[in-house]
């Protein structure tokens, strides 16, 4: 599988996740990094998670179609409401989050294009799916983030859409004839076995922006308007099947500028019904636990299914291998290479 190349870029045991606070001087066995995790330990030593939990211990997803200001709302929002606010992941998340210098090529976040996708959708080599596939990972990693953010230290999460909201875009792709029906019977298997392993946000805030707008937008910025379906099917569907484990909220692109009238929507709200009202500090361990272990979420979308848009054989899985480990600071681990300037690495 492409996604299986994700195992080159994060390390064993995802220490490349984490914070890290670096060694103020070399020390006989002492590690560059101090990689201190929450686990069995801290759980029975008495961390708990409900403690931390205030008003706005909230994850709340801003879905919409493109184009449609779901970024300004979700910044404007987790400010007046003190959240984090996490913007859209692209193809590029994985190298954010292990703080890479310069962007790592394609090769190793998805071999796909977004560039290219806007220009061909429907390229014989599969670049479309692979793309699909690629950020549904990129939603997933980035929502595991937040729910570790939410269970570590009470702060709520605002996100500009979800992993469960990725699916509108693989359907408009498949009715727009850019993918097979084989790779749309892949997603929703990968999908099933990945996403019943997180809870729904608590609050879905859908900004309803008309077709013709959207289409002004992306022509303004250059983008080619790529999946008119997603406007006939629009994401008011998605919210009626939120709607029975979340709350959801429904604007306007005037309505959503509104943010005073925004927040007091979401101060009215009682939160009574979801999947998180049944939750209690041993269910939140186990849940930060999974979350907060990056390469158990990523191998949730790894399946034994032979795709060609996705498949990769031995041979260029091993050539991929020894070419993301040449990389500068990649033979080792981290603080262990000489390449990029690391020392005292004998004392280590």
């Amino acid at each position: 599988m492409a996604l299986r190349l994700f195992r080159l870029v994060v390390p064993s045991g995802a220490a490349a996740w984490k914070a890290v606070s670096p060694v103020a001087t070399a020390q006989i066995h002492t590690s560059a990094v101090r990689n201190l995790r929450y686990g069995w330990w801290a759980y029975a030593l008495g961390e708990r998670t409900t403690s931390r939990f205030k008003e706005n211990s909230k994850i709340i997803s801003i879905d919409g179609n493109l184009a449609c200001g779901k970024g300004a709302l979700a910044q404007k929002l987790a400010d007046k409401l003190g959240m984090l606010y996490m913007p859209e992941p692209d193809t590029h998340y994985v190298d954010k989050m292990t703080k890479e210098k310069v962007p790592l090529d394609k090769a190793f976040n998805g071999n796909c294009s977004l560039e290219k996708f806007y220009l061909e959708p429907k390229a014989s080599d599969g670049n479309s799916y692979r793309l699909q596939c690629w950020m549904y990972l990129m939603r997933l990693l980035q929502y595991s983030d937040a729910v570790e953010h939410l269970l570590s230290t009470g702060q709520g999460v605002i996100l500009e859409r979800s992993p469960f909201s990725d699916i509108v875009f693989l359907e408009a792709m498949f009715k727009e004839g850019f993918i097979r029906k084989q790779c749309v019977d892949h997603y929703n298997e990968v999908k099933g076995v990945s996403i019943c392993e997180f809870l729904p946000p608590h609050l879905v805030i859908y900004v309803d922006v008309p077709a013709e707008e959207v289409q002004k937008n992306l022509k303004a910025s250059g983008k080619v308007c790529y999946i008119k379906q997603v406007f006939s099917f629009s994401f008011k569907n998605l919210c009626l099947i939120f709607s029975e484990e979340a709350e959801v909220l429904a604007y306007n692109a005037t309505q959503a500028q509104d943010i005073e009238r925004v927040v007091e929507d979401i101060e009215y709200l009682k939160f009574e019904k979801g999947p998180w009202l049944e939750q209690d500090d041993v269910t939140f361990h186990h849940m930060r636990m999974f979350v907060e272990d990056k390469q158990r979420v990523a191998n949730m979308t790894c399946i034994p299914r032979y795709l060609p848009e996705v498949t990769v054989g031995a041979h260029e899985f091993d050539a991929a291998y020894y070419a993301f480990k040449s990389l500068p600071g990649k033979k080792y681990a981290e603080g262990y290479n000489e390449d990029v300037g690391d020392k005292g690495i004998w004392l280590k």
